[in-house]
């Protein structure tokens, strides 16, 4: 029994996150969902900043303090470890659906792209982004990152596994595709709004500081095969160190 319990909270937590992320691609691109990053403006400008500010600030914190090693050592004195990563998952899920619940949208209009065909282009980088996102899961082990794996493997009694290193597709060309295509879909807007561009740049620099604790993690558990690899791959640029030479 108690086995089908952590299968189905695995499951649930996992049909959450991928409910909440459908959801955030709508937010972020103002497609189909009825409350967006550019719905009408309710408060002051200060006000607004404030609040998303500290929204993302919340989002951040859970985000990247539960994905440290010391904190998941500690974490799964209380939590079974079959479960870590999918309440890692089911707590980002609820700290993005009450970012999107309680966000300000500010108005005033920064940019906006009037010509149709960069206007599809825009809107082709946008979704083209969200693709990085999801195909970069997917490569490295979408089932392990979102907890199903774990979850599957004391189901069928058997012990969880690290994953190994591998460099497919992606992850040849820079250390942090799944980044690069937030990155993407973040900035790809053909209309950016005073709140868009605040989400935009604090999210960007919530993803360089990430990596820096996320590379010191992944330092210590591949050793000099990760050295190398950083030596050689660019973080976010494409063909970076080509062009520098």
């Amino acid at each position: 029994m108690k086995k089908v319990l952590f299968l189905l909270y695995g499951i649930i937590c996992y049909c959450i996150f991928f409910g909440t992320i459908l959801y955030a691609i709508g937010f972020v691109g103002n497609l189909f969902v009825p409350k967006s990053i550019d719905s009408a403006p309710q408060t002051s400008l200060l006000s607004a900043v404030l609040i998303n500010a500290s929204l993302l600030l919340l989002f951040a914190l859970q985000h990247s303090m539960m994905a440290r090693p010391a904190f998941k050592h500690r974490w799964t004195m209380i939590i079974p470890e079959p479960l870590e990563r999918s309440t890692y998952v089911l707590l980002a899920s609820l700290c993005l659906i009450f970012l999107m619940w309680q966000w300000q949208p500010m108005g005033g209009i920064v940019w906006k792209v009037e010509n149709p065909a960069f206007k599809a282009i825009l809107s082709i980088a946008y979704l083209s982004g969200w693709s990085i996102v999801f195909t970069s899961t997917f490569l490295i082990n979408h089932f392990d990152l979102f907890g199903l794996r774990q979850v599957w493997l004391y189901f069928t009694g058997r012990p969880y596994t690290a994953l190994p290193f591998r460099l497919p597709l992606f992850y040849k060309m820079v250390r942090h595709p799944l980044y690069l295509g937030f990155l993407i879909a973040f900035w790809s807007a053909s209309t950016m709004t005073v709140a868009h561009l605040l989400f935009a740049i604090l999210t960007t620099g919530y993803i360089l500081v990430a990596i820096q604790f996320e590379e010191r993690d992944l330092v210590a558990h591949f050793g000099e095969q990760y050295r190398r690899y950083k030596r050689w791959v660019p973080m976010l640029i494409p063909f970076l160190r080509w062009l520098k030479r």
